[in-house]
């Protein structure tokens, strides 16, 4: 049985292979763009193509009974008609908490749930995997760590339940290779429910420093965060984290039933990515 990984050199993507290696599969094949720079493990056969240059895919998905699929909605329609053709049977989706809010009418995760419909409705068997905010991206707020001991950011009342990159590839290599996983979604975040201010203190701890938190008006993230991001994609994140201060969110205990490991804390996360931070 041979599991393509695509997005293979992506943030979960690259990890997932490492994850699948290690638990001895012998058939891997990853899809990047970039074979000489992927520098992928021994054994891992690599070929070369990306999801958004669909003509790169039917020689990608040649023997594979089993796909992990990174979302990118405007090339999901020609992944599925490539997959079909070549006689894919499971598609394991990595999705997003938000894609629950799309199947209820709200189309702040029309991203993922597109991707979803369209595995679905092409007849593979499908699991999609569905995590909450990445704790990676507080890496963004390194900089204005490292220049002046602060982050600035909007809602410090919202309450996340960030996840490990490496809890998420954990979680996507038990399901690959245990097909009592399929027609599920699982929603997936880290152990704990936790404010932005919280994060910034435990980073502090981490790096040995005293890092403050200054809070940002809604008018004052707009105005930082639209000149990199747009508009559109600056107020839907603000609307995230709106919600977030009025709906406490709660863990989700996937990783564990999953994996038989606890997820990451954020502590854990800050210890070992402090220097990020210095």
């Amino acid at each position: 049985m041979t599991i393509l990984v695509t997005g293979a050199t992506g943030s979960v993507g690259r990890l997932l292979v490492d994850e699948l290696v290690a638990s001895g599969v012998s058939s891997v094949r990853a899809l990047t763009n970039n074979p000489r720079r992927a520098a992928l493990p021994a054994g891992v056969e690599v070929a070369e193509g990306y999801l958004g240059r669909p003509s790169t895919l039917p020689a990608a998905l040649k023997g594979v009974d089993t796909v992990y699929l990174a979302p990118l909605p405007a090339a999901v329609d020609s992944f599925v008609e490539c997959a079909v053709e070549a006689g894919v049977r499971r598609v394991v989706v990595l999705s997003g908490e938000p894609a629950e809010y799309e199947a209820a009418g709200d189309p702040s995760g029309w991203h993922y749930y597109k991707v979803e419909r369209a595995v679905e409705e092409a007849g593979f068997e499908w699991t999609h995997l569905r995590p909450g905010q990445f704790m990676n991206n507080t890496l963004d707020w390194a900089a204005s760590i490292k220049a002046e001991g602060v982050v600035r950011a909007p809602y410090p009342e919202a309450v996340q339940t960030p996840i490990d990159l490496a809890d998420i590839a954990a979680v996507a290599r038990v399901v690959l290779l245990d097909e009592r996983y399929a027609g599920r979604k699982l929603v997936m975040s880290g152990p704990e429910a936790i404010t932005q201010p919280e994060e910034v203190a435990l980073i502090g701890a981490a790096i040995g420093r005293s890092v403050r938190f200054e809070a940002l008006t809604r008018a004052e993230a707009l105005a930082a965060w639209a000149p990199s991001m747009g508009v559109q994609t600056a107020e839907w994140l603000l609307d995230g984290f709106r919600m977030m201060s009025e709906y406490r969110m709660t863990p989700e205990p996937t990783v564990l039933e999953v994996t038989g490991r606890a997820a990451l804390s954020y502590r854990e996360w800050a210890v070992r990515n402090a220097a990020a931070f210095i």
